[in-house]
């Protein structure tokens, strides 16, 4: 009982994410928001999200995860309904950063909390992969859930999804589930606090932009600044006796290994998720919802991972078990190099099914040895850390791969022999805006070889992204030879 109410801000906070995508076109139009502040409307949750976990997971250990999970939950509810009433784009942005805020002290108080309830490795193996799931689970009901209630709601009932279960946590959160702190800790850094905003804001601010203007100066500058505060917040948690991360955790191998390869996972075969559907949408014409329900199988086969992988690490160490997961993985992003414009997207939609079977090990058995590694009083931090890598990642592999890709495409549209408009040279969606500049005998030609030229930065994606994922599966078998894992403890 106590793992469904954990369950449900999971699956809200993860769905929230999602949920936006359909209901933008209607905000855009009722609020007159401008394609800047759509942008902000979209980002600005995740960015709150992703530099605030680190804190609040740490704020969890000191004043009890239950009661910052209840907190969260009251302020995820409130900011619901700010939202779904709001009035402006501003008040929009304003509600959707508060709403990060309170997803932020959500995500690592549910993983905190589920390695204080579930002391039996083998249960809290199962039930982490229940807490994975949710998060498949949000992404597979979001866009529909979006698109059911757009159809029959104005766009601010995509908001309220949340609120219902925010009172359920409420209600019955006290009385199921356990209060855990570390009563040795000492006050909260907010020098600290500061820094690791001024760290991870910046770098996931300018990579994403990075990855959507290309290399400009601001957005690298913007990263440049991250890693500098960053250099200066390990200088001081190294200093301090009561630090917001305490750097000891990274000197366990197991830690430091699963972590990377968590975040290695998330920035290659995270992000191209979404190279597929826009593959789906440029090349094959599909419309968004019909590239979301593409990709429906290998989310709906990534739930199911979750729930089988922590069965099998029962009969199976971890470090065969993920190193085998990633091979599956790898085999996955192989077949999707069977796609062509003239193919169909059959070969993206098996293979994105395998890789998504392939992850499932990793993203439960690993989650359960990240935070199995840290002493119980540290759970808190380890989860907020464990889940700051994968924002991390998600958003360093939309800039890589995105780089990839692009430089694929440059490269053979250049190469083509056709009289190419600059626009049409550096994006598949360039060339389709110039299809409508060009004489007419040139404008298929032009667009079978934009559609050729991006099955080849698809192409480039998928190996560069098979490749690396079996060296982080090589890593994984060497360094985990005897772990401390969920699993085989007993």
């Amino acid at each position: 009982m106590a793992l469904a109410v954990l369950a449900l801000p999971t699956l809200l906070v993860s769905l929230d994410t999602f949920v936006m995508v359909l209901a933008l076109p209607e905000i855009a139009t009722s609020l007159g928001a401008s394609s800047t502040e759509q942008l902000w409307v979209m980002d600005i949750y995740g960015f709150m999200v992703g530099g605030l976990m680190i804190t609040m997971g740490t704020l969890g250990d000191r004043i009890g995860r239950r009661r910052l999970l209840l907190i969260g939950g009251a302020c995820f509810g409130v900011a619901s309904l700010v939202a779904a009433f709001s009035t402006s784009a501003l008040m929009l942005i304003g509600a959707r950063a508060a709403l990060g805020i309170a997803g932020a002290a959500l995500t690592p108080s549910t993983l905190a909390l589920i390695s204080n309830i579930f002391t039996d490795a083998k249960q809290r193996a199962t039930a982490i992969g229940v807490w994975a799931a949710c998060f498949a689970a949000g992404a597979i009901l979001g866009p529909i859930a979006g698109g059911v209630l757009l159809e029959h709601f104005w766009w601010g009932s995509v908001m309220l999804l949340g609120v219902p279960a925010m009172v359920l946590l409420l209600v019955v959160g006290p009385a199921l589930l356990p209060e855990y702190r570390d009563h040795k800790a000492g006050r909260l850094d907010m020098a600290s606090v500061a820094l690791s905003l001024a760290m991870i804001l910046p770098i996931i601010f300018g990579l994403k932009e990075l990855a959507r203007e290309g290399w400009q100066v601001v957005p690298f500058a913007s990263v440049v600044i991250g890693v500098v505060a960053g250099w200066c917040f390990v200088r001081r948690q190294s200093r301090l006796a009561d630090p917001l991360i305490d750097l000891r955790l990274f000197t366990d191998k197991v830690f430091n290994t699963t972590l990377g390869s968590m975040f290695a996972f998330t920035m290659l075969s995270g992000s191209a998720m979404i190279f597929l559907a826009q593959y789906v949408q440029l090349v094959e014409g599909w419309s968004p919802l019909r590239a979301a329900y593409a990709l429906l199988p290998g989310m709906v086969a990534g739930l199911l991972s979750f729930q089988v992988a922590p069965i099998l690490s029962r009969r199976i160490r971890p470090g065969v078990l993920l190193p085998a997961g990633l091979a599956v993985s790898v085999v996955g992003f192989l077949v999707m190099l069977q796609t062509t414009p003239g193919s169909g997207v059959a070969p993206l939609i098996i293979g994105f099914a395998i890789s998504s079977v392939g992850g499932g090990p990793l993203l439960t058995v690993g989650i359960g040895l990240v935070v199995g590694s840290a002493p119980p009083e540290k759970a808190g931090s380890a989860s907020g850390i464990a889940q700051t890598a994968n924002e991390f990642g998600y958003a360093f592999g939309v800039a890589v791969l995105g780089s990839v890709l692009a430089a694929a495409y440059r490269i053979q549209m250049t190469g083509s022999g056709l009289d190419i408009p600059d626009a049409a040279r550096h994006s598949l969606a360039g060339a389709v805006e110039s299809a409508a500049d060009v004489p007419s005998e040139t404008v298929l030609p032009l667009l079978a070889a934009a559609h050729d030229a991006y099955a080849t930065g698809l192409h480039a994606v998928a190996l560069t992204t098979a490749v690396g994922l079996a060296i982080v599966a090589v890593c994984l078998a060497v360094n985990l030879q005897r772990p401390r894992t969920g699993a085989s403890d007993d």
